[in-house]
Formats: C-alpha cells, structure tokens, sequence
C-alpha cells in the first residue's frame, strides 16, 4: 500500500472540467495515462467525434440489424400464415368433399336399395304375367280347337248342304253316323248301339245295294284303327234272332245275297249264339266283308242311318 502511494506521489494531477476524469504524468515523462476532456487539443476533440460518429453508426447497424430481424421473423410468421391458411384451407375441401362423399355413398346406397325394390317387385309382376300369359295361351289353344271343331262343321254342312247332322256323312239321299268318329261315343253291345242310333231319329245302316256296300267298305277302311279284321268291326242292322239262319235286316227284308258274307261265315261258331252281323274291311275281297257275331258278349263301333232332311 505504501508503495502504491508513493507511486502516485510521482504523477501530476491535472483537471480539465468537473465532467472529465483526470490525468496523470509521472515525473520521469515516460509513462503517462490521460483521460481527454475540454481544454485539450483539437486532435483529441476529433478522437471524441470520432468515437461518437462511430457510436451513432453501430446504433444505426444494431436498429437496422433489429428491424431486418424484426422484417425477417413477420415474414416467417406471414409465410407461416399462409401455408397455416392454406393448410386449413385444403382441409375444409377435404372435409366439403368427404361430406359430399358420404352424401354420395348414402344416395348411392338408397338407389341400390330402390333398385333391389324395383326388380323384386318387377319379378312379382314378372310372375304375374307369365301366369296371366298361361292362361291366354290355355283360352287361345281352346279357342283354336273350337275355331277346328266349327270349321269342320262347316264343312260337314257344305258337303252335306246342309241336309246332315255335322258328323254325319251324306250318301246318296242318306245320312250315316260312324260312332269311332265320335270320341265322346263308346263301343257299345249291339241292342245298345241299336237304342243309340234310335235315340238320335235313325237306326241301325241297311245295306240295301251294292253301291252302298262299296261305300260302306271304303268308309270302313279309312275308320279302321288296327290291323286286325276281326277288331275292326262295326255292328250294322242284320240279325238272325228270329229264326236261326235266316238273316234279316231291322227293316224286316231278308237278306238273300251270300256273297258279302267272308269265307266261312255266318257260322254261328259253335252255336254260340252269333246272331248279329258285324262289317268289315276286306282288302282281298271288298265284297266279302260280314261275319256273324255274339250281340251281347263284345261292345263294338256301330253305323246309324236315317233319311237326309
């Protein structure tokens, strides 16, 4: 400490102005430490602007350094701001668009729903159809038979003029009813064909002449359904009930002509009781087409005739 003070008891001590530190010189004059004030030279004066010009320019560099920091960190935050709106603005599309989406999906479920509707209903209505359609069909088909049926009246009418039933066949100035033409008529004893043919203002055929023999042969031959002769017979008007072997038509007239009767017949076969005539189709001899029969034991087709109208 002591040396200290002696130290300092070798400078001088001036003093500028009461604003400014002071100076001091040792006495030796080389080393000296000065603080600059007033009443120095005008070198020091100039250090002082000097010094303070260069103050002004760091404050100006450190406000302009804090206003491009300051410029710098609002263009940040207003680039973030922007890509933060933008952002936002991507998701309310995205969201916009995911309602639209779902509204989309919910309506497409809907119209699926209603088309699932409408094509069971429209398979309803398909079935529906097909059966009203089934039965068009059942009635056209009806129709069409009874269209067949009437035309073929017709035509019965027109061939006949008119003078016979339809079914009927006109010969001559006869009509004449083959039961296997009516599938509604069954093969019937010979009593019962005769009651049948009766009850329909006629009887029993009486072939009287050779040309209605023909045309009982040919008629016979278009009617047959097999082959067999014997099965293909059809009970005529000519019984022996009377006296056996003497062959009479329902109309009491004898019948004299042997010729018709097939080889071998009438036989009364065994003396079963053969005593209605039954006609047949003869391929080796038309003319040879009778043969006695049992009356009541085998039904059999049957030919009615009677007067045209």
């Amino acid at each position: 400490m002591e040396n200290a003070r002696r130290r300092m008891a070798g400078w001088q001590r001036i003093s500028f102005t009461s604003k400014l530190s002071q100076v001091f010189f040792n006495n030796d004059g080389h080393n000296r430490y000065e603080i600059f004030g007033q009443g120095r030279s005008g070198s020091d004066r100039l250090i002082l602007l000097s010094l303070g010009l260069l103050n002004v320019v760091l404050l100006i560099a450190a406000v302009a350094l804090g206003i491009n920091c300051a410029k710098g960190r609002e263009g940040s935050i207003h680039v973030s701001h922007s890509a933060t709106t933008q952002l936002i603005t991507e998701l309310d599309y995205l969201r916009s668009n995911h309602s639209r989406v779902m509204e989309a999906e919910e309506e497409a479920k809907n119209a699926l729903d209603r088309v699932r509707k409408n094509h069971v209903q429209l398979k309803v209505e398909i079935e529906l159809q097909k059966t009203i359609n089934d039965d068009y069909w059942r009635q056209i088909a009806a129709l069409q038979a009874e269209k067949t049926k009437l035309q073929n009246n017709v035509s019965a009418l027109e061939g006949t003029c008119g003078r016979c039933l339809p079914t009927w066949i006109l010969h001559n100035s006869s009509c004449y009813y083959f039961s296997f033409i009516d599938t509604t008529n069954v093969p019937k004893t010979w009593p019962d064909s005769r009651a049948d043919c009766i009850t329909r203002g006629a009887d029993l055929i009486v072939i009287d002449n050779q040309e209605e023999q023909k045309f009982m042969s040919g008629s016979i031959e278009n009617l047959r359904g097999v082959q067999n002769v014997w099965d293909n017979g059809f009970w005529i008007g000519l019984t022996d009930t009377g006296t056996e072997g003497t062959w009479v038509w329902i109309n009491n007239v004898t019948e004299v002509e042997q010729r018709y009767w097939m080889d071998g017949e009438p036989n009364d076969h065994g003396h079963h009781g053969e005593d209605c005539g039954v006609a047949v189709y003869s391929a080796n001899n038309p003319w040879k087409t009778r043969f006695d029969a049992n009356c009541q034991n085998r039904a059999r087709h049957f030919v009615c005739e009677k007067k045209s109208g």
